[in-house]
């Protein structure tokens, strides 16, 4: 059973940093791409960090440039360094491992979440 175990969230201001770190287990980590998403209360679920089993990364525009993601395959942990924090950015932060379609089947796993949350 793969399982997916973040930490980091908090409370912070703006301007502040954190981050966040996701731990999967169950399965080998190397098969996975992993991603983090954000959930602002109203709001659909948003990509803001992949990074694939070889290491490349993709941001888009809101947080290219204050946020970092990175991997740690040995240990089986993807980190989200966050700096410059802004109140917009309070969101859930969900840990999310794609390792894409077998046979027309979708396996994803995602974490519990956890809360991040950027005074002004």
């Amino acid at each position: 059973q793969v399982q997916l175990a973040e930490s980091g969230g908090g409370l912070v201001q703006s301007g502040g940093s954190l981050r966040l770190s996701c731990v999967l287990s169950g399965s080998p980590f190397m098969n996975y791409a992993m991603d983090w998403y954000v959930q602002a209360p109203g709001k659909q679920r948003e990509l803001v960090a992949r990074i694939t089993p070889g290491g490349i990364t993709y941001y888009p525009d809101s947080v290219k440039g204050r946020f970092t993601i990175s991997r740690e395959n040995a240990e089986n942990t993807v980190f989200l360094q966050m700096n410059n924090l802004q109140p917009e950015d309070t969101a859930v932060y969900y840990c999310h491992a794609d390792r894409g379609y077998i046979n027309g089947i979708l396996y994803d796993h995602w974490g519990q979440g956890t809360q991040v949350t950027v005074s002004s």
